[in-house]
């Protein structure tokens, strides 16, 4: 199964980095989209206690009961500490987003996931595959992975 499609296969997927004002930031279409797609998402913002008329988390290890998955939309500087929180609560997890803009992707926290037994997609977007899809983004992805921006084999 392709890492993707693995990640896509959890039903409790945290999305970091969603805004209070959804219009300005990726992470939340994607966490809107998983939502109406069926998964339970949890929004982690520390800066707000509500997301999109949600509850919203100040941090992974905030969320009850846990998650299978945890998708960063945060600025990359901040990536790196996401991903040790994830290590130190056993997520195994991590989805790095990036578009056609730079994204979320830091080399040295898809680095310390790969060295910690950790399943890391750094690149693309959840919205380009499997149940969370749609025909614009799929287009997105063949584009993407022709220019190199999504990696390959993902």
């Amino acid at each position: 199964m392709r890492p993707t499609e693995e990640f896509l296969s959890q039903k409790r997927i945290a999305v970091a980095g969603v805004s209070r004002d959804a219009a300005k930031h990726g992470a939340n279409a994607i966490y809107q989209r998983l939502k109406a797609r069926g998964y339970t998402v949890f929004a982690v913002n520390p800066n707000t206690d509500t997301v999109e008329g949600d509850r919203a988390y100040p941090d992974l290890r905030s969320i009850p009961g846990g998650v299978d998955g945890v998708v960063i939309g945060t600025a990359p500087e901040r990536a790196d500490a996401i991903v040790r929180e994830c290590k130190d609560l056993g997520i195994t997890r991590v989805w790095m987003h990036r578009g056609p803009v730079p994204g979320s992707v830091s080399e040295s926290a898809a680095e310390y996931c790969r060295a910690n037994g950790m399943t890391v997609i750094a690149g693309g977007c959840p919205l380009m595959f499997g149940p969370a899809a749609d025909g614009v983004h799929k287009c997105m992805r063949w584009f993407l992975q022709l220019t190199g921006t999504v990696p390959a084999g993902i």
